[in-house]
């Protein structure tokens, strides 16, 4: 491990320079926050660092609502078309966000803000771009051919935006945004979907759930991508991993879970239990709890659809059991569940386990 001395004594023979030493503290230190005391294996976590940076984001919401509502109440009265007067706003909004993120992101490392900061930007960028290209008329009598357009360019820009930062949640931002866009653009092809469970439904008349579990596997292996080139999750890329699989897990499970609690058929609801499972095994293979969490609540609902008042809750209550196991014992398992999974599957860029010696 290399110390301040070592720091100095590098100064001090000109291998680097005092504001790359100081440089090199302060990315030392900010990746260390959280994960500093983490046990080998811990999948890491963080949302915040102190309480100054929930004092930060409550400050950033407090000027954003104060910035719409003087902004509402000096254009709206004094100019006649007040979608157009929308737009500096928003472009002026943003502006301001992108140079607070250069100090609260980029210099100061702060998580919380960071996550404030990037959906901040993607509501002022998203309300400039459809104010400009969007038509509210159209809008109104549910023709959606104006905003698949604006709508993209907001994507487009919360990825530079994610390019400059690096903020983690604005990845998960933009899976987001390229799933609306896919929907939207469907939507004006095809006709809106006649309910929400469309979205899900393999079994419904247009393509949105085709759509839906499509983005939900790129997504995911994007995730991987990101996952495998950080194995033992100590940079950003981990985090964008994690972000993406939170997007990526409800899409797929929801998507087949849905499609086959649909059927109401004995042989449907057993094959959702196995590809549950699949669920389960995948996630800790890959060491994401994010795919259980999504797989949870598809259990209860087969629980209660399969089986009757006690039934149910037996089920219920061996579902907690078996979740409490998991937290408990997660890494004996996985290195146990490691030692007999296939052999073109990478271990060397997966996360190492220390259960049990798994690569014996």
């Amino acid at each position: 491990m290399i110390g301040n001395d070592d720091l100095k004594a590098a100064v001090g023979a000109g291998i680097v320079s005092e504001q790359q030493a100081a440089s090199l503290v302060s990315l030392a230190h900010s990746r260390n926050g959280a994960r500093e005391n983490l046990d080998p294996g811990v999948e890491p976590f963080e949302l915040f660092k102190g309480f100054n940076e929930i004092f930060i984001v409550i400050g950033l919401v407090i000027l954003s609502v104060g910035w719409w509502g003087v902004s509402a109440a000096i254009y709206t009265s004094s100019i006649t078309n007040p979608q157009q007067a929308t737009i500096p706003f928003g472009l002026v909004g943003a502006t301001t966000i992108w140079l607070l993120s250069e100090y609260f992101v980029r210099r100061r490392r702060m998580v919380a803000p960071a996550i404030a900061l990037s959906i901040l930007f993607a509501i002022n960028a998203a309300i400039a771009l459809t104010a400009y290209f969007a038509e509210p008329f159209m809008v109104a009598q549910e023709d959606f051919g104006s905003l698949p357009l604006p709508f993209a360019l907001g994507t487009v820009a919360l990825l530079i935006y994610w390019f400059r930062f690096k903020v983690p949640f604005a990845m998960a931002m933009i899976a987001v945004g390229l799933f609306i866009v896919a929907i939207l653009f469907e939507a004006t092809q095809s006709g809106t979907p006649s309910s929400p469970k469309d979205l899900f439904l393999l079994s419904a008349g247009g393509p949105f759930a085709w759509i839906t579990l499509a983005l939900g596997i790129a997504v995911f292996v994007v995730a991987m991508i990101f996952d495998m080139s950080d194995p033992h999750r100590v940079t950003r890329r981990s985090a964008n991993g994690f972000w993406l699989h939170v997007v990526a897990a409800p899409a797929l499970v929801n998507t087949i879970a849905l499609s086959l609690l649909s059927q109401e058929s004995t042989g449907s609801n057993a094959i959702l239990f196995g590809i549950l499972i699949i669920f389960g095994i995948v996630a800790i293979i890959i060491d994401r709890r994010s795919f259980l969490i999504a797989a949870i609540g598809y259990v209860v609902a087969l629980a209660a659809t399969v089986f009757e008042g006690n039934g149910a809750m037996t089920t219920i209550l061996i579902l907690g059991i078996v979740l409490l196991l998991l937290g408990a014992f997660w890494e004996k398992i996985r290195a146990r569940l490691l030692k007999v999974v296939p052999g073109f599957v990478p271990l060397d860029r997966l996360p190492p386990s220390v259960g049990l010696d798994c690569y014996d």
